[in-house]
């Protein structure tokens, strides 16, 4: 009797791929480690929906202690980070629910000041896009695309969903709305090509571990710990990268790294990274930057 092989449900979406078998290419001007700072600004509901909690982690439910806990990120946090990043002369992605260019458009416009770019991030954080049908998903991409593009004066064509969640058709939506690449694919670190239904969409590096709300939060780590995270990290990329090209990124988020007591260890792993004496190799960059040199490469170049 012959037994059939079990095969598990999957996604499609990509090949299997061994970083040590890839093609070798560098990025521009000769660099090999491609580095940029994503932070997560998000607009939450009050007392509903979903988030997260300074003490628990994942909220069990909303309350207005994690309210105001997040807000202080709107309200304090955020420009501590973009003192820190103007004093470093870094760029930054954002990572944006739309909702924040109607409730708080002075954020939007020191970002748009600043010359940063923005990731589309659904329209809040209290929803995720992962429990959407497929006409309810492209019509919050488009809402949320919309919203944007008329606040900053530039459409978003990079997209992290909002808890990092998507549907078994969040690429097909993205790739039919206009999207490049997406970030919430956290399984390499190079990019790569995700297969679409009528296309193809790129996936840049994004990380789930060098994540302040992670680490923080869910892992119950201190500042001290996730400094280090930071400076390890960016130290054995830095020589990794002379075999290949690398993206190294760190995640945050204004409420929890714009708090006082954590921004001198922050700064500290950051001036680390802007000063490291091996920084000819680096490229300080964006996201958009990143995918737009992967797809200008010869085909087959990028898995």
């Amino acid at each position: 009797m012959t037994r059939r092989r079990t095969v598990l449900p999957t996604h499609h979406r990509y090949d299997y791929s061994m970083i040590d078998r890839r093609p070798v290419y560098d990025w521009p001007g000769g660099k090999r480690l491609a580095f940029y700072i994503g932070t997560n600004v998000e607009y939450f509901a009050f007392g509903t929906g979903t988030g997260s909690d300074p003490a628990f982690g994942a909220a069990g439910r909303q309350t207005q202690r994690n309210y105001a806990w997040r807000d202080y990120g709107h309200r304090v946090g955020i420009w501590r980070l973009f003192d820190l990043l103007d004093e470093l002369k870094l760029p930054a992605a954002h990572n944006l629910s739309s909702l924040m260019c109607e409730f708080r458009p002075e954020i939007v416009a020191r970002m748009r000041a600043r010359g940063d770019e923005i990731i589309g991030h659904g329209r809040t954080q209290s929803e995720r896009q992962g429990a959407m049908w497929e006409d309810d998903e492209a019509r919050m991409v488009a809402e949320a695309t919309a919203t944007i593009a008329a606040a900053y004066g530039a459409r978003p064509y990079g997209w992290m969903g909002p808890g990092m969640s998507h549907t078994p058709v969040t690429i097909d939506v993205l790739h039919e709305a206009g999207y490049r690449f997406v970030m919430d694919w956290c399984c390499d670190d190079q990019p790569f090509w995700m297969k679409a239904r009528a296309g193809r969409m790129l996936c840049v590096p994004y990380p789930l571990e060098v994540n302040d709300s992670v680490a923080l939060l869910f892992r119950q780590q201190t500042a001290r710990d996730f400094a280090d995270m930071i400076v390890d990290q960016f130290d054995e990329m830095i020589e990794q990268c002379m075999e290949r090209p690398l993206v190294c990124t760190v995640a945050l988020h204004p409420m929890t790294m714009g708090q006082p007591f954590r921004l001198g260890l922050l700064t500290s792993a950051l001036k680390h990274i802007a000063n490291h004496p091996q920084r000819e190799r680096v490229w300080f960059t964006l996201p958009g930057q990143i995918a737009a040199h992967c797809a200008a490469l010869p085909a087959g170049v990028v898995p």
